[in-house]
């Protein structure tokens, strides 16, 4: 059976709908941090933390990642954390008032993980 997540097109939409969470994040923070120095702050640090998380806990064996991830994470766990920080970016989307702009992010992502069920299923069994 081919692998579907592997394919270049699901992979695109998967690494833009990371990037869109970074974006997001990034943009709350200046939003709630009221656009001074604080919101500088918040905007740099709610990413970079979201960012951190993500490339530090990795499930071993993962085609797709750092086969030496600092921290070996169990696939479960894994997409939990994955889940958090894109469903986050839709929530921080939509927290800064882009509506349209979060409801399209939130249905890309539900195709992404729709066309990923078979990496949903090995994160599941890892």
């Amino acid at each position: 059976m081919p692998v579907v997540s592997a394919h270049p097109l699901n992979l695109l939409l998967r690494f833009l709908l990371e990037i869109a969470a970074l974006v997001a994040l990034g943009a709350y923070g200046w939003h709630v941090g009221g656009h001074g120095v604080v919101g500088f702050v918040l905007a740099v640090l709610f990413p970079l933390i979201a960012a951190s998380v993500w490339g530090i806990f990795a499930t071993p064996g993962e085609q797709v990642r750092n086969p030496n991830a600092p921290v070996p994470t169990p696939g479960p766990i894994r997409l939990v954390i994955e889940l958090v920080v894109l469903w986050a970016g839709v929530a921080a989307t939509y927290a800064v008032g882009a509506h349209t702009l979060a409801a399209v992010f939130a249905i890309l992502l539900v195709i992404n993980l729709a066309t990923s069920y078979d990496r949903i299923a090995w994160l599941l069994s890892h």
